[in-house]
């Protein structure tokens, strides 16, 4: 612009020396008009252009308009590349708050959410878009929460049931980052939780099973010590009792050595070529030992004549199914033994006409030393660890174990195994 300008003058000075200094100062003033008008056209496209500022529709100019247009294409490129890259990070940054296994909600100092991945939108029931800067305690309003949040001390975390979902065990931390700002994170510890249940319960069970057996031959021998004149049918129904006590232990103690090699990973799955006719005859012929007459017995085995697996804890978890059906039914009841197809699939199946069982309960019988009915368990001398064996060897024979009951109108307890183990 800077040439016209100096040219425009330079015909100025000399129409000023041919006609005069008016007709000069007519022609710059003509000439600065336009040029003022052309930068005013030129600021108009570019505040147009500002307002959606893109490489693709860049105005063209020529002189220092053309530069101040190149500079700032270059600088928007920069900028549109820098934004892609800020976008990447985010998007980045977003998958792996997503991929976290904890629920991670940002807080600022009075508590109001900035932030939160989906897994805490999961835990406490959040919008990402609906509740941002909304206080966090008039979404999560267990009182527990409340106080842990007010109290300021997080070294420990707090364990609380979610609100929005029953069965659901949260353990909630907050870890202070920035400018007094909070990291609220939370992890779902219900099965862990449900693990350190099971595992007081075992511990309170096993101690209860070992204490009644003990109980009872300690009380017979100090019997015995104190007594010198029993007669001879008192010593011998003490000794009955006392042997019968020890043999339930003898169980108890075999039952925890199978589940502890079973649940081993030093116990490897040995595999052998099953005949599984036999195998069943020997399972229904202890089932009538069992019973003692006391039940009406039937097999039908029309499924496969071999099956891939270990033979000796085949045999242990029919017959555990076996056992169960003969001490939950009542004198005169109906045992099925039924080994036949479905759909392709192996299935092993023990059907009685007992009490049956509650629906609630179907869910935990396979947990160490859980019972329905413990008195009348320990009468026909279970140890409330036979289907949590049966539930091991089905998983080491990628087998399932169905249950299907009903109070009152007895039970079908049904090992279902992988086509694949068909010899």
């Amino acid at each position: 612009m800077s040439m016209p300008i100096i040219f425009s003058a330079l015909v100025a000075l000399l129409l000023w020396g041919i006609f005069s200094a008016n007709i000069a100062l007519i022609f710059l003033l003509v000439v600065m008009l336009l040029v003022m008008m052309r930068h005013a056209r030129q600021l108009y496209r570019l505040g147009e252009w500002l307002k959606e500022a893109r490489i693709e529709t860049i105005p063209e100019a020529g002189g220092i308009w053309d530069e101040l247009f190149s500079r700032l294409y270059k600088m928007v490129k920069r900028h549109k590349l820098t934004k892609q890259k800020l976008a990447n990070e985010l998007l980045n940054i977003e998958q792996a708050t997503a991929a976290l296994p904890e629920g991670v909600a940002s807080l600022n100092e009075a508590n109001r959410i900035e932030w939160c991945n989906p897994l805490a939108e999961h835990h406490f029931g959040l919008n990402a878009q609906r509740d941002i800067m909304q206080d966090i305690t008039y979404l999560v309003r267990q009182p527990e929460f409340i106080d842990y949040l007010q109290a300021g001390d997080f070294a420990a975390p707090l364990v609380m049931r979610s609100a929005r979902h029953d069965d659901m065990v949260l353990s909630i931390k907050l870890v202070f980052y920035g400018d007094n700002k909070r990291l609220l994170i939370s992890r779902d510890i219900t099965q862990l939780e449900r693990i350190e249940t099971m595992r007081r319960d075992f511990v309170a069970n096993v101690s209860h099973e070992l204490r009644t057996p003990l109980t009872v031959v300690n009380g017979f021998v100090e019997n015995l010590q104190d007594m010198p004149d029993l007669s001879h049918d008192k010593i011998q129904r003490a000794l009955q009792l006392m042997a019968e006590q020890t043999r339930r232990m003898d169980h108890l103690v075999s039952d925890l050595l199978t589940l502890s090699r079973l649940e081993s990973d030093q116990s490897p799955l040995k595999i052998e070529s099953v005949d599984m006719y036999s195998l069943l005859s020997e399972v229904s012929l202890d089932g009538e030992m069992l019973s003692g007459g006391r039940h009406q017995h039937s097999m039908d085995a029309t499924g496969p004549a071999k099956l891939s697996g270990n033979r000796d804890e085949l045999r242990s978890a029919f017959s555990n199914l076996v056992s169960n059906a003969v001490r939950y039914t009542p004198d005169g009841g109906t045992i099925s033994l039924r080994w036949y197809s479905r759909a392709g699939q192996p299935v092993f199946s023990v059907r009685d006409s007992g009490i049956g069982i509650e629906a609630q309960h179907i869910p935990r019988l396979t947990e160490r030393f859980y019972r329905v009915d413990r008195s009348r368990s320990r009468e026909t001398g279970g140890t409330g660890l036979g289907l949590a064996i049966v539930k091991h060897i089905a998983l080491r024979h990628q087998a399932k174990l169905e249950v299907c009951s009903e109070e009152g109108r007895g039970s079908t307890f049904s090992l279902v195994f992988p086509e694949k183990r068909i010899v």
